[in-house]
């Protein structure tokens, strides 16, 4: 009940590449990328867990992207483009829009490859466009018109473009054709550094390890162009939305505002449409976390006019269905399955019926008895432990914000170690049974309140949280690469 890439057992880092140090206004795939590859490689930790690369909305969350298939081009290094010969050196001021700044800069490469690119890259060029046409044509007029339209959505644009009339879109599309091509060639440079970043991990050992949404934006291409899967009214407005019941998170549940799967619609067609947003995946990792898991058995609509998640009701989904499909396609499924939250013997049956690892997360350990399946002792070989996630505060913080008696029992349950926190708590990962053991970058450098990247329920400050290489102690790769060894994880 183990994906091939976990045969054996590992450790790794949960870092999002905008996290990284370097780059204008957050980290990208450059220099900062490939050495924090190489940090990994010499710890002996051999995989890097990331969270979803697809374009953001302005509030930077990359769990409603704008796009299943496109990359995020804010991710794109542009001292790389300087290296190849595309863009001139530049040294921004410290006050520059670093939005702005990036997409002008990528403007202007754009110009100088058209202008120098040798015959072979113009090639390439050509023949990432003909690969990826099934969804870069229709991504790149959506943000063209996006662009036109000042950022609205697109179930706010002129019905004839909101509704794909042909003759509205064929117009756009001579119209708006050099915003086109500009993207074509944003994802172009995206996919060429991203692969670039894949080989040398692979090189090296490190496995990617990606995350997947299982939900969409509204305000996105794959909802405009496939409006046949979604659960719309004839303007493009959903009746019900996605989110979850109230839990450790929030009391109020959470109310994510996604629209829900016609899942019959889907079905009917074979899951094609899930098909090529799994083949996407696997392109670009070794490995991919389906984040809900639980919502594959069932979701918990809420009614779209409701701002809060409690009202909802659970609505069953045909899971096995659509597992048994991409089975059939893909044969094996390096699939991680986050299966957190109020879960149900039918989930659980669901996630092992296709042998997907889950996840153990040892903060959530402590608030219940010796019966806790975050205890370590009652962890599964096949599955994923964590000191905390995204969605959770640095372990340091958490600790310290616990009750004085909680304290005690942690302490209690780690043998009363020696070290400061967070290291008996990274240790107690790195010593479970779970297969693969991914401490968040936070952790690593055991940081304390203020550093967390995500507070769920909460809309403000989020996703901007990044690392200085200066933050990291002199005797932390030798420390790291001593617990690898010691439990088995080289």
């Amino acid at each position: 009940m183990i994906p091939a890439v976990l045969e054996q057992r590992r450790a790794g880092v949960l870092l999002h590449p905008t996290s990284l140090p370097g780059g204008v206004g957050n980290g990208d795939l450059g220099a900062d990328a490939h050495r924090f590859v190489d940090l990994l490689a010499q710890t002996g930790f051999s995989v890097w867990q990331m969270l979803p690369l697809g374009p953001t909305h302005r509030d930077g969350s990359p769990y409603a992207a704008l796009s299943l298939h496109a990359g995020n081009p804010m991710l794109i290094s542009l001292d790389r483009l300087v290296e190849w010969g595309w863009l001139e050196g530049d040294k921004p001021d410290s006050t520059v829009n670093a939005i702005t700044y990036r997409l002008d800069r990528l403007t202007q490469a754009h110009t100088t490859f058209m202008q120098r690119a040798s015959e072979s890259e113009i090639q390439a060029f050509e023949t990432f466009i003909n690969a990826q046409a099934h969804w870069l044509e229709d991504y790149a007029l959506y943000r063209a018109l996006r662009r036109e339209y000042s950022g609205q959505a697109w179930f706010q644009w002129p019905a004839p473009l909101r509704d794909r009339e042909p003759e509205a879109l064929a117009a756009v599309r001579v119209r708006l054709i050099d915003e086109i091509a500009h993207v074509y060639f944003e994802q172009f440079v995206f996919e060429r550094q991203w692969q670039a970043l894949r080989t040398y991990a692979a090189e090296r050992n490190v496995l990617l390890f990606g995350d997947m949404p299982i939900f969409v934006a509204h305000d996105s291409v794959d909802v405009w162009t496939q409006r046949e899967y979604f659960q719309l009214d004839d303007s493009g407005q959903p009746a019900m939305v996605a989110g979850v019941p109230p839990d450790y998170f929030s009391a109020q549940g959470q109310r994510w505002g996604n629209p829900l799967y016609r899942w019959n619609r889907m079905q009917a067609d074979g899951f094609r449409w899930w098909i090529a947003r799994m083949t996407t995946e696997f392109r670009r990792f070794d490995l991919v976390r389906v984040d809900h898991f639980r919502g594959f058995e069932a979701c918990w609509e809420i009614p779209a006019a409701d701002r809060t998640a409690v009202n909802g009701r659970w609505v069953k989904t045909p899971g096995d269905a659509l597992f048994e499909s991409l089975r059939k396609h893909f044969g094996s499924l390096p699939l991680v399955a986050e299966d957190l939250g109020l879960i149900t013997p039918e989930v659980l049956a669901l996630r092992d019926n296709y042998e997907l690892p889950g996840m153990e997360i040892l903060q959530f350990a402590f608030d219940s008895g010796a019966d806790n399946p975050y205890l370590p002792h009652n962890h599964r070989q096949a599955s994923v432990v964590y000191t905390g996630t995204h969605d959770n505060d640095t372990t340091l913080a958490w600790f310290e914000d616990l009750p004085a008696e909680r304290q005690l029992r942690v302490v209690e349950y780690l043998g009363y170690p020696h070290e400061p926190m967070p290291w008996p708590m990274i240790r107690a990962a790195l010593a479970s049974v779970s297969q693969l053991a991914v401490i968040p970058m936070q952790d690593v450098l055991a940081l304390g309140r203020g550093q967390r990247m995500n507070t769920p329920g909460i809309s403000d400050g989020n996703w901007s949280w990044r690392f200085t290489w200066d933050q990291l102690p002199p005797d932390l790769t030798e420390r790291l690469m001593r617990m690898a060894k010691s439990y088995g994880r080289m």
